[in-house]
């Protein structure tokens, strides 16, 4: 039995060990301190072994990639590396509310810098352990990568090239990725130049060294119709196809609702609701119902049941819990579910019966939801609507005498309760302080054989708000019950923008005689302040008309943070509400089918304490998985349509166009187009003077001039340069 002596000495000799390690994390023992650490060893090696166990184990010490000790003194974080393609990179930290994290740093989420020489071999999404740099200065707290934990990135989606005839280089579309792939030609798989390839990384190389990889797959070349969008698709790793497992279980669904699915549901099937969708829809998931008693109003929305054909822990429901979301890029949809699924028994077609979730509230005329009900149904959608037709009407009832829109009589009534309801809800949100934040989207056409024929912007009308509205009431009430049963749940939120951007934009709108409130955080003990959403919604609405409207709603923007899933219910601060979550769309969202799940059991009385346990348990996996796979939707779109704007700014090369200044660096301008191109005017092609970025107020300043540009300025730029690799755009001012 080890006495109080012997542990006392043991901790002592621990308390030396530890001391031995050098606390400068990138360099090595100096000569005479590696001297009394082997002096140490050499009394007990088998000892001295244990105790450097027990500090690893501990958290005192830490092993580099080298295999070197080093004092860890209670800094080492874990997250997920973000290389660039200079050779730097950043580790995004998770639950970073710990002392260690300079303060600015500390919070839900933070970016650790990584210098160049520190990453340790480190490869993009690579999961690893750092350690924070000690007298790092600058806007980010610097770190040093000591371990991989585990890879991220697998496989690289690029250009083979050729180089010579026994091995070629594959160029990855990544640009985060710095470094080329080599490839042996025995492991290129007949891939010549100008393929678009998958390649499958053997070995990722070192400072000295190449990654290493082999093809496993040829896309098609790099001209080829469709290989750039697919391309695409492979590189953020989205999946296609379904397999033979999960068609074979989707094709055992019926494809019509029997008597039997209906026992226990609400009949709702005489009651007049439609669907309102874009023209070519085809995963019709939501139908509305509006009616209003001469003091009320009563709203239904209707959501498809998607969760009594996609059964926990089937196959199908895995698929759908990894895609996460149905993703709509620029020349096709890759669906959640199967089309046979989401655009057959589960779309609510017109004329057929379905089954439903429906939320029907009673909307006092302030907008107050009084009263509502949560309830299985099942449903028959009278009319399919698309926005432009409902548009049509509510801007000139007169069409409902010809032909054409006659088949609508009867609807036009409610179409008109709609719109009063709509506005209703919207002025309840903005009176609380809703942020409405107005920028346009495009859609882009393409032909045949994939190239873009026109670039539109999407049309925001009197029908998209009418859905939106109706979205955003049973989303918040669907929330707000749940909350209040103390349910597991996942919710959408959004969290109060960093108090140091609100001080920055807060400081420069200043300049132009506009302010914000900020107050602090209430029962916390905090220097930082937060804003209320209303304060930046009366900000839009000051700056409404002016010439510093565009500049100032951008800033604004960028100031707020990404709205995510999670099981906490911690308010979204875009819509000025405490209770939000995504209900409505269950065919391409998974958290929405996943609460449906939850809904039905509770309605049901199936909600006891081990599927409570179990939902504890998954949630918040669910929510996580959901939100990253959101971000990656968002990205693939955004590079599918860069894509498509290159290739048709590629036959406009020398045309002039009028834009936006929407965008400004320390190396140029981006300026923002009509039709939402975005190209960069370089610093250097800035005529008529030596310019600079002035941080401080977002311009680029003319050193002897004074000229300035400014955010949100307009100005006539030319097409110089299109480069479709790196989908980027170069304008000159004219």
């Amino acid at each position: 039995m080890e006495t109080n002596k012997d542990k006392s000495s043991w901790e002592a000799r621990k308390k030396i060990i530890c001391e031995l390690v050098d606390d400068s994390i990138y360099v090595p023992m100096k000569e005479k301190e590696m001297a009394a650490f082997m002096q140490v060893a050499k009394e007990d090696r088998e000892e001295f072994r244990e105790i450097l166990r027990e500090l690893l184990t501990e958290g005192k010490l830490t092993l580099t990639p080298k295999a070197k000790y080093v004092k860890a003194s209670g800094r080492a974080l874990v997250g997920t590396f973000i290389s660039n393609a200079k050779g730097f990179g950043f580790v995004e930290i998770e639950d970073t509310d710990k002392g260690h994290l300079r303060e600015g740093n500390q919070g839900r989420k933070a970016d650790l810098y990584i210098p160049e020489g520190k990453t340790g071999g480190a490869f993009h999404k690579d999961t690893v352990e750092v350690m924070l740099l000690p007298g790092s200065e600058g806007k980010r707290q610097e770190a040093q990568v000591v371990r991989i934990i585990a890879r991220g990135t697998t496989q690289v989606v690029g250009t083979y090239d050729s180089v010579r005839d026994n091995y070629g280089f594959v160029v990855p579309d990544n640009a985060k990725l710095p470094r080329d792939i080599f490839v042996p030609k025995e492991h290129s798989k007949g891939a010549m130049s100008g393929h678009k390839v998958v390649v499958e990384i053997t070995d990722y190389g070192s400072e000295r060294k190449s990654p290493e990889g082999r093809v496993v797959e040829i896309l098609g070349h790099m001209n080829d119709p469709g290989v750039d969008i697919m391309s695409i698709v492979r590189g953020y790793e989205l999946p296609v196809a379904f397999s033979t497992k999960i068609m074979n279980q989707v094709e055992r669904v019926s494809q019509e609702v029997s008597e039997a699915d209906t026992a226990g549901r609400r009949d709702l099937r005489d009651v007049m609701m439609v669907t309102i969708d874009g023209e070519d829809a085809k995963d019709l998931d939501d139908a509305v119902s509006v009616t209003y008693d001469g003091e009320r109003y009563h709203l239904g929305v209707h959501i498809a049941d998607v969760t009594n054909y996609v059964q926990e822990n089937s196959a199908l429901d895995r698929e759908a819990l990894k895609r996460g979301t149905s993703v709509y890029l620029v020349d096709r949809v890759i669906p959640m579910l199967p089309h046979a699924l989401s655009n057959g028994i589960c779309s609510l077609n017109e004329g057929v019966d379905r089954l439903a979730l429906s939320c029907l509230m009673t909307v006092d005329p302030d907008g107050e939801i009084s009263d509502y009900e949560i309830c299985e149904s099942v449903i028959r959608v009278r009319k399919r609507m698309s926005y432009t037709v409902v548009k049509a009407l509510l801007e000139d009832a007169g069409l409902i005498e010809q032909g054409e829109y006659a088949r609508y009589t009867e609807l036009l009534p409610m179409f008109q309760e709609m719109e009063k309801l709509a506005a209703i809800l919207r002025e309840k949100r903005r009176k609380r302080g809703s942020i409405d934040f107005d920028f346009p989207e495009c859609k882009i056409l393409l032909d045949r054989d994939g190239h873009p024929t026109d670039i539109r912007p999407y049309e925001r009308n009197v029908a998209t708000d009418i859905i939106e509205d109706f979205m955003l009431a049973a989303n918040e009430t669907v929330a707000q019950h749940f909350y209040w049963m103390e349910m597991p749940f996942v919710y959408r939120v959004h969290d109060v923008p960093d108090a140091q951007r609100i001080q920055k934009l807060a400081a420069f709108i200043n300049n132009f005689g506009y302010y914000m409130k900020a107050v602090g955080r209430a029962g916390q003990k905090t220097s930082g302040e937060e804003v209320h959403p209303k304060e930046i919604q009366k900000l839009l609405a000051k700056i409404a008309g002016t010439p510093e409207e565009a500049m100032i709603s951008r800033l604004a923007l960028r100031s707020m943070k990404q709205a995510k899933y999670s099981t906490e219910c911690t308010g979204h601060f875009g819509l000025a509400c405490q209770y939000y979550c995504h209900f409505t769309s269950p065919i391409r969202r998974y958290p929405d089918l996943q609460i449906h799940r939850i809904i039905k059991e509770q309605l049901r009385g199936r909600l006891k304490e081990e599927r409570i346990a179990h939902y504890r348990e998954i949630l918040p996996e669910v929510a996580k998985h959901s939100s990253e796979t959101e971000r990656r939707a968002d990205e693939a779109e955004r590079e599918t349509d860069k894509l498509k704007k290159v290739e048709y700014m590629e036959e406009r090369i020398g045309e002039t166009f009028e834009g936006v200044i929407s965008g400004i660096t320390s190396y140029g301008l981006y300026v923002e187009l009509p039709n939402t191109v975005e190209g960069l005017v370089h610093v250097s092609k800035l005529p008529g003077d030596y310019f600079y970025y002035d941080e401080s107020t977002y311009e680029m300043v003319g050193q002897a001039t004074g000229k300035s540009y400014k955010l949100g300025m307009p100005v006539k730029v030319c097409v110089e340069d299109c480069d479709r690799f790196n989908r980027t755009i170069d304008f000159s001012i004219q």
